[in-house]
């Protein structure tokens, strides 16, 4: 016999979707070149746009029943029910569009970010939770959204270029503040990320003139090596002053103490470090980065990072520069900062804003050889070969952005897909390019942009990062086939999202 019987549950999941419903979420929004709107409108224009951004703040507000209270100059918090925030989600945060068609003149506009929580007991904890995906937010260049919830972050916009911050008071408090930490420090230890590269190899020299300068202990602990550094290696190692410099982790892990600091350049990821064991190993951590912020991110009690930067280089410069110390860099630390920058921006091509081009002029003033750090980088006939066949061999996908492999698996295949993606753009029409190759166990993906497609949002969907017109990932357990058939899906998103 089969007994069947049914309970009418209706009642509980409609109390249920009630209280979930009815619980609050926190959110923050932030005018993110508010100093800028300062300095360059006339008053009369500053308060018309100003109030025009609260207009459609109050007017986001009132669809959901909500509160917003403006709590600094440029800062609000808003709170509202959880019921409103799928719709704020599936508007794909509208705001932001609202307040970036606001238009005193040609020469101001405004743009916003915003960060919303769930998470927390109460207020308070869900504004502290808001407050740290804010930072998030700003590390990515700002103009977009991020929800907090179930533990997990999702973004929202962040297509456009981010802006340069003219005002340099940020770079002066924080060359300041690494002044302090240096010269309050038993020793220094700086350290770049994996495949160390010349912007990172460059802005550690320049921290550790700085650094003995102040007349600190000071080592760069890596294992240098490879093309990317082209023949950087080759004039570094001439150099006697660096002998016992260059430390291996071993040799670091040996002088820490409880007063080491550890600065960390041109990364801002604890995955991406070169020795991840120095991060548990040392309390004081200094961050400096200028790629765009992901979660994974080191907790440092100084963190540097500027995503309008057109490297790391771009940023030590400025903070050599406003040290407060007279610091004379050699021709070497001055050519490695330059050096720097030049691959950065494709020899001053991409990202290069006023700032860059300061900085580079300061570093001219030590006598840079400038074709000299050009010829560090020159590719050999074989590798020009490679990079050539790469570029026939590519795919057009959606009639502008190209995709391409490296099929050899040779140790430095990720240098190659970056100079072949790189090359990809010289082509009209192409505006994304992306080629993948493979080292041992891990498939590489470069991705170039001349700006109309953000990249780094592409990559980012496949565990990568970057910047909008240049960005990498890195995949284990996965082969060119699929690692192409996942890029594929990952661009049609992006390209759907953007319709």
């Amino acid at each position: 016999m089969l007994t069947l019987y049914f309970i009418d549950d209706t009642k509980y999941n409609d109390l249920f979707d009630l209280y979930n419903n009815s619980k609050t979420c926190v959110g923050i929004a932030m005018i993110d070149n508010y100093e800028e709107i300062v300095q360059n409108a006339l008053p009369e224009k500053r308060i018309d746009l100003m109030s025009k951004v609260e207009r459609q703040l109050l007017n986001e507000a009132s669809k959901t029943g909500g509160l917003i209270v403006k709590t600094e100059r440029e800062s609000f918090v808003y709170i509202f029910e959880q019921k409103y925030l799928s719709q704020i989600e599936k508007s794909n945060f509208e705001l932001l569009d609202n307040v970036k068609a606001i238009e005193i003149d040609s020469n101001t506009k405004v743009t916003l970010s915003m960060a919303i929580s769930n998470e927390g007991l109460n207020y308070y904890e869900k504004y502290k939770s808001a407050l740290t995906a804010m930072e998030l937010v700003l590390g990515r260049g700002g103009d977009q959204a991020v929800v907090r919830k179930d533990g997990k972050y999702k973004f929202y916009g962040g297509r456009t270029v981010e802006v340069e911050k003219r005002t340099k008071i940020k770079a002066r408090t924080i060359s300041h503040s690494i002044s302090t930490i240096m010269k309050e420090a038993d020793n220094i230890i700086i350290m770049g990320h994996t495949n160390i590269d010349i912007d990172a190899i460059g802005s550690a020299l320049g921290l550790y003139k700085m650094a003995k300068t102040l007349k600190k202990n000071c080592y760069i602990t890596t294992e240098p090596k490879g093309q990317s550094l082209g023949k950087f290696l080759e004039y570094l190692e001439k150099q006697d002053e660096y002998t016992n410099v260059i430390i291996s982790e071993e040799k670091a892990l040996e002088i820490i103490t409880e007063n080491t600091a550890l600065i960390i350049v041109d990364t801002y990821r604890a995955d991406y470090v070169e020795f991840p064991e120095l991060l548990n190993k040392v309390e004081k951590k200094i961050v400096i980065d200028h790629h765009r912020k992901g979660t994974d991110t080191i907790e440092a009690i100084i963190d540097f990072h500027e995503v309008y930067a057109s490297s790391t280089a771009e940023l030590v410069t400025e903070i050599i520069q406003y040290s407060g110390t007279e610091i004379k860099l050699s021709l070497l630390e001055a050519e490695g900062l330059y050096g720097g920058i030049m691959i950065d921006t494709k020899d001053f091509t991409f990202k290069t804003g006023v700032r860059t081009f300061e900085a580079a002029a300061y570093l001219r003033k030590f006598g840079v050889d400038i074709i000299r750090v050009k010829k560090w980088f020159q590719a050999d006939l074989e590798s020009y070969n490679t990079i050539a066949e790469i570029v026939r061999k590519c795919e057009i996908i959606n009639n502008t952005i190209a995709i391409s492999i490296y099929e050899d698996e040779t140790k430095n295949a990720n240098l190659i897909c970056a100079k072949a993606a790189d090359e990809l753009l010289t082509i009209s029409n192409i505006n994304a390019a992306f080629v993948i190759g493979k080292i041992e166990d891990k498939v590489y993906i470069s991705g170039r942009s001349v700006g109309d497609i953000n990249v780094q949002i592409i990559l980012e969907k496949l565990g990568g990062g970057g910047h909008i017109t240049l960005a990498g990932a890195q995949l284990e357990g996965k082969t060119i086939k699929e690692t192409k058939e996942e890029l594929i899906s990952m661009i049609s998103e992006y390209l759907e999202e953007i319709e």
